[in-house]
């Protein structure tokens, strides 16, 4: 198997690894420069990048990249005590980086309204692959959304099976009103994605919070979602709206704590 297709595999998965790679060499080495070892999440491993102790030192680092997504550069002497398998010094020295391979994020807006418009653009600059779903052909259209990597125009409901969302999935939630919101919404929080977002006024969120639980959904569920969504700026236009929710969606992607308590004062005040 090619790294390069695992790493495409891993990353449309949902699931981390970390790619380490040979940057300069020194004299004689047991692998040769630009040598590759991939780690998986599970802690298996594809390629190599010398075998023995070396080896051995870069698993373990690359389990730390795993955890803090942050990349290393390691320095190897291999003239004394870095020997291979078989005892042997290969006397040269080695430098391995080490750096996170991430998966897709990839943000899923429900609706297609002026709103979504300007989420799919400010998203797609951010990083994110954008998906688009409405149930209105004149709102969910490759006209009307030509960044986005996939658009559907069909019902809610039809379009949830066959959309891959991980724990790396943002699901954004800004329909034509409360009716399809809370249709979206009773589906998304029972999915792995790593943030759920509603758009609408607190109002708004405690009357289909509240309903939602309610129908029977656990509470724990409900507390996931960010409603209202995004950081605290002022927003008013679609523009401003947008930027406000994908600067929160990064903020979340860079591991920052930006969880609302709204959900928690709602159930906490019953």
């Amino acid at each position: 198997m090619d790294v390069y297709e695992e790493l495409v595999r891993l990353r449309r998965s949902g699931q981390k690894a970390a790619l380490a790679t040979i940057v300069a060499a020194r004299g004689s080495i047991p692998a040769y420069e630009g040598a590759k070892l991939l780690v998986r999440e599970d802690g298996s491993m594809l390629g190599t990048v010398g075998g023995g102790c070396v080896e051995a030192e870069v698993w373990n680092a690359a389990r730390q990249v795993l955890e803090t997504e942050k990349p290393r550069k390691l320095t190897f002497n291999l003239a004394g005590d870095a020997l291979d398998d078989n005892g042997l010094i290969c006397g040269g020295q080695l430098d391995v980086l080490v750096e996170p391979v991430l998966p897709l994020q990839v943000a899923y807006l429900f609706g297609g309204g002026h709103v979504s418009l300007a989420l799919s653009k400010v998203a797609s600059v951010a990083g994110f692959a954008t998906v688009v779903v409405d149930n209105r052909e004149q709102f969910a259209n490759r006209e009307r959304f030509p960044e986005a990597d996939q658009v559907y125009a069909e019902e809610f409901e039809e379009v949830f099976p066959r959309l891959p969302v991980n724990g790396s999935s943002y699901i954004i939630i800004c329909t034509r009103g409360h009716k399809d919101d809370m249709r979206v919404l009773r589906w998304a929080v029972t999915t792995p994605a790593r943030y759920v977002g509603m758009i609408g006024s607190k109002r708004k969120a405690i009357e289909i919070l509240q309903e939602l639980e309610k129908e029977g959904l656990p509470r724990e569920q409900l507390e996931r979602v960010h409603s209202p969504m995004g950081l605290e700026i002022g927003a008013i236009t679609p523009e401003e709206i947008a930027v406000s929710v994908v600067a929160e969606m990064v903020a979340i992607r860079r591991g920052a704590d930006v969880r609302k308590t709204i959900t928690k004062s709602i159930f906490s005040a019953k």
